[in-house]
């Protein structure tokens, strides 16, 4: 599909090795619906992947880790099967967030983000994570974002609340208006009830409390220019894009309308992915995508992982402190993707050594062994993705690997851990 959004260099495409036979679609987990359904081709014939990428600060923690390797796991499955796959990711780098985060070090945002975005680059690549085919700067798409905020505009979808301390006014989407004019309707992605949006809306970047809106769980569209505030000239009024509107265009632009799976972690069902698909539903009058698929959250020895209790683990430290990236990998794919988990050195302890008694396995005379563990790790994760299953099944079979060239290729295939 052509288009005119701005991209930015991903990162290296590890070895995926080809192998006997063929896999088939997964069935996943789809928070839409609480079931799991099967994650195959859209009307395109590709299986469309849209996964929510960092805004670039504190990159890259093991929860931002175990969510790009839980959909890296989903495409690996789908290649598996033959599928091609289109893959898309955004860096949201210009938000409230990052802003605070470069006022409160003293550092400009542009260099912030950038710094943080190349070593996110390092990190997936070490890791072996797939590359997505477009990743997407939020920088890259403002032109693109006003006008599709014009379009709602134009479409009685949005509406201007007056802002007195911005040089114009903010617009806001209206989901009311927008609920009864197309496919989504409020909690149809999270299935959250309006109390619980409501709380979550003030703790992660909404303003209920906003006075001039039409309804409290409106969601912003654009940001009016504000004194010392990035800031874009538009058609609309000078100002810089709402935080769900750019992965609305994004998606939209590059992988049409209802693609296969709409997938990040597990604090995005609201209200993030919520006001994507409303979005994206009163732009285009479809749905975003088939499938919304969450990664589970990861707290450290009990507490929850944060930059201001200090206890983020970063990829970057924990491979500068000599730890191996395929024994992180294997330490995160022992938790099932949909799980929320806890961080233990001991895990990464035990993924070191699961890495050594793998490299360790030699050939054995059992014809057909090798052969017959494919298939059943294939089961494994054509089952929602079950790698705690998968490394099971292998750890099981180490002893009788009879082909040690191919237990090697399926293991860096379908599980990315390079022997």
């Amino acid at each position: 599909m052509a288009t005119s959004l701005g991209t930015i260099p991903g990162w290296a495409t590890p070895r995926v090795p080809s192998l006997p036979g063929a896999g088939t679609a997964p069935r996943i987990h789809n928070t839409a619906t609480g079931s799991l359904e099967r994650a195959d081709v859209d009307a395109t014939g590709t299986a469309g992947l849209y996964v929510c990428g960092i805004t670039p600060y504190d990159a890259t923690h093991i929860g931002h880790a175990a969510t790009y390797l839980a959909f890296d796991t989903l495409q690996r499955v789908w290649l598996d099967a033959g599928y091609d796959v289109h893959y898309v990711q955004n860096v949201t780098d210009v938000d409230d967030p990052l802003l605070e985060r470069a006022t409160a070090t003293g550092v400009d945002w542009r260099a912030l983000a950038a710094e943080q975005t190349e070593l996110f680059r390092t990190d997936m690549a070490a890791l072996s994570i797939l590359p997505p085919r477009e990743y997407v700067p939020v920088t890259e798409t403002i032109a693109e974002v006003a006008d599709a905020v014009a379009e709602l505009l134009e479409k009685g979808l949005a509406y201007r609340v007056e802002t007195p301390e911005a040089s114009g006014e903010d617009i806001y989407f209206d989901v009311v208006a927008a609920a009864a004019a197309g496919p989504w309707t409020l909690g149809s992605v999270s299935g959250y009830s309006r109390d619980l949006m409501l709380t979550l809306s003030a703790e992660r970047g909404g303003d209920p409390e906003r006075a001039g809106k039409r309804d409290p769980l409106d969601p912003l569209l654009w940001r009016s220019e504000r004194p010392n505030d990035p800031s874009w000239p538009a058609p609309i009024g000078a100002g810089r894009p709402g935080w769900h509107i750019e992965c609305s265009v994004i998606a939209a632009d590059l992988l049409g309308e209802n693609y296969t799976v709409q997938a990040g972690g597990g604090d995005l069902p609201f209200p993030h992915h919520e006001f994507s698909a409303a979005h994206a539903s009163a732009l285009t009058g479809e749905p975003l995508a088939r499938i919304y698929s969450h990664a589970g959250l990861v707290a450290f020895e009990g507490e929850k992982m944060s930059k201001s209790l200090g206890n983020l683990v970063l990829v970057s430290k924990l491979r500068a402190g000599g730890t191996e990236p395929q024994a992180i990998r294997l330490a995160i794919l022992a938790h099932h993707y949909r799980e929320d988990w806890e961080w233990f050195a001991a895990g990464l302890t035990a993924a070191e050594e699961r890495l050594a008694r793998w490299r360790a396995a030699g050939s054995a005379p059992v014809a057909g062994a090798t052969l017959a563990l494919l298939e059943r790790v294939r089961e494994a994760l054509q089952n929602d993705l079950d790698t705690p299953g998968a490394l099971a099944l292998i750890d099981a079979s180490v002893e009788s690997v009879d082909d040690r060239a191919l237990f090697a290729d399926l293991v860096s295939a379908l599980l990315g851990v390079e022997l």
